[in-house]
């Protein structure tokens, strides 16, 4: 995949004018203004703790890959998922804890 891949959207007329006024002004283009909002929205939605709950949730339902996770989390803590999730599916260690649980 290369650094820059297309994307088209649709976004409400009001934002894209926002973004045109701010670009003018910062003497930037609407490209550069949305994908500056957009990392720094990712950068900050993946540090909130909700957020890397449901991340971790699609990782271990088997909706994000490894690799995915790693790119919003980062490897750390994309590494603590993959342990997690090995741990969940050790039938071993399921058998323990219902096990565990009955007692």
């Amino acid at each position: 995949m290369s650094s820059s891949t297309r994307v088209h959207f649709r976004a409400p007329e009001r934002l894209i004018e926002q973004a045109d006024a701010l670009a003018i002004a910062e003497g930037k283009n609407r490209t550069d203004v949305l994908v500056e909002a957009l990392r720094e929205y990712l950068a900050n939605a993946s540090d909130e703790e909700r957020v890397q709950q449901a991340i971790a949730n699609a990782y271990y339902e088997g909706q994000l890959e490894f690799d995915q996770v790693k790119a919003i989390v980062g490897v750390e803590a994309a590494q603590n998922f993959r342990v997690l999730k090995r741990q969940l599916t050790d039938d071993s260690i399921s058998n323990d804890l219902a096990a565990a649980r009955d007692e």
